[in-house]
């Protein structure tokens, strides 16, 4: 069954290390920190842009994939 997605794009993020954090920047005019997340080695998060979140931040060991391909982070 397909998902349907009216608003963002999907992004998955793996944890390579403990204490990978993962934070969501707002839309508007003012851009500002709206959430943040902890993951721990071998953790998965599965996220989306949506009409709050225009932008994420990856502090920490990781490996980020996207439709556009994978990143590895250089912590």
């Amino acid at each position: 069954m397909p998902i349907l997605n009216n608003q963002g794009d999907f992004f998955i993020i793996k944890a390579k290390d403990n204490g990978v954090h993962v934070i969501g920047l707002t839309r508007g005019n003012d851009t500002r920190f709206h959430h943040t997340e902890k993951l721990d080695k071998g953790e998965v998060m599965i996220a989306q842009f949506t009409e709050h979140t225009s932008a994420v931040k990856v502090r920490g060991k990781a490996t980020i994939m996207t439709k556009f391909g994978v990143m590895e982070t250089d912590d």
